[in-house]
């Protein structure tokens, strides 16, 4: 299935270009929501075939800025290279994985 990444802002296109489904999550070390949101972000990495990338807006806030993200955790699902969905905050994971079937069912990429 799926792995979990960690991106900085020169790898960040490549990543999202590079590969079929990537959910970026856009976190810093200092918040809560982020840590919480981090081992389920895992195990939805193992169990769909979608890459997550880390980006930690704290060291990397380049593609952060250019998306527009106001807070965070911010989650953006791109399919090859194209941003379909995005949401901010802690979301639990059968709100996450019926999100994610949502988006990658309704594709028509």
């Amino acid at each position: 299935m799926g792995e979990v990444i960690s991106v900085g802002d020169a790898d960040f296109d490549s990543t999202v270009n590079g590969n079929e489904w990537v959910l970026v999550d856009f976190w810093a070390p200092w918040c809560g929501p982020c840590k919480a949101l981090g081992p389920i972000l895992e195990q939805v990495a193992t169990e769909m075939p979608v890459t997550v990338a880390k980006v930690n807006t704290d060291s990397d806030s380049m593609n952060a800025a250019r998306l527009g993200v106001r807070g965070i955790p911010a989650l953006f699902l791109f399919h090859n290279g194209k941003m379909v969905a995005s949401q901010t905050g802690m979301v639990p994971k059968p709100a996450l994985t019926n999100w994610l079937n949502q988006q990658m069912s309704a594709s028509d990429f």
